[in-house]
């Protein structure tokens, strides 16, 4: 009697471990991802019940504006000659427009945690000895969607340059770049929007496909439009630079943007 009234206990102590297995997990160990307000459990998991990380909040969540995906670019086509064209605007009729960030003097460290919160791709026009100070900072930004071209070596007054020396300015800093980030330039945009057809000629011996202006401006993080104010068009190219109202200047040019119904694509992937 005594035998069977131990097994008996052994066989209650075993049913009862085997039930809380299902009564979750023991103080002090994670029982798996939980929902909680504002939160969506992952689509995907592993074996073990965990779930793939959600992204970091960004400091920019809540004023940053959110983008549909830029539809499947439609390519346009580049007059032929002795001379790269010069545009201010991709001529297309899909609902996009265009970043694009100059020179790079001023290295704020916000702006790599900017273009991750927004997840949208970015032109950059760089000056080649300045990219050169610091290629870390320009590196990380390429990594995350930015695409690097030329704006000349020295920033100066194109006009005002003989054939060689503008060339000398544009190969220069398309090789220097190049170099540095592993692809060479093929677009130009030349200091303070000045240009002969001298630059242009230049430009396309240096191998770039074509030169740019703008359409919109933004600095202290206001807009400043060619056109009637606050209205921007499909294809339109949007100008700021690396100065200290990064972050401002960045937020107010997706702004105009969305209020435009216009979402941000790559320059680079409606060219030929």
């Amino acid at each position: 009697m005594r035998l069977l009234h131990r097994t008996s206990l052994l066989l209650l102590t075993a049913v009862l471990g085997l039930a809380g297995c299902g009564t979750g997990e023991p103080a002090g160990r994670w029982a798996g991802p939980t929902a909680s307000a504002g939160t969506t459990p992952s689509p995907t998991g592993t074996a073990t019940g965990t779930a793939t990380p959600s992204r970091a909040a960004s400091p920019f969540d809540g004023r940053l504006p959110k983008f549909d995906p830029p539809p499947v670019p439609e390519k346009i086509t580049l007059a032929g000659g002795p001379t790269a064209p010069l545009l201010n605007r991709i001529p297309t009729t899909q609902r996009v427009a265009f970043l694009t960030i100059d020179d790079g003097w001023v290295k704020k460290p916000e702006a790599l945690a900017l273009l991750k919160a927004a997840g949208i791709p970015v032109t950059l026009f760089l000056l080649g000895p300045v990219a050169a100070e610091k290629p870390d900072f320009f590196t990380d930004l390429h990594r995350n969607g930015a695409t690097i071209q030329a704006h000349s070596l020295n920033h100066l007054s194109m006009p005002s340059l003989s054939y060689e020396r503008q060339k000398q300015e544009i190969c220069g800093s398309a090789d220097q770049l190049g170099k540095l980030f592993g692809e060479r330039p093929t677009l130009f945009r030349p200091p303070f929007g000045e240009y002969n057809q001298t630059t242009l000629r230049a430009a396309r011996d240096c191998g770039m496909k074509a030169v740019f202006h703008w359409t919109q401006t933004v600095d202290k993080g206001k807009v400043r439009y060619q056109g009637e104010w606050g209205k921007m068009q499909p294809g339109d190219i949007m100008l700021m630079h690396f100065r200290d109202a990064y972050a401002d200047d960045f937020l107010a040019a997706l702004s105009a943007m969305k209020a435009n119904n216009l979402t941000p694509a790559l320059l680079e992937s409606y060219l030929p």
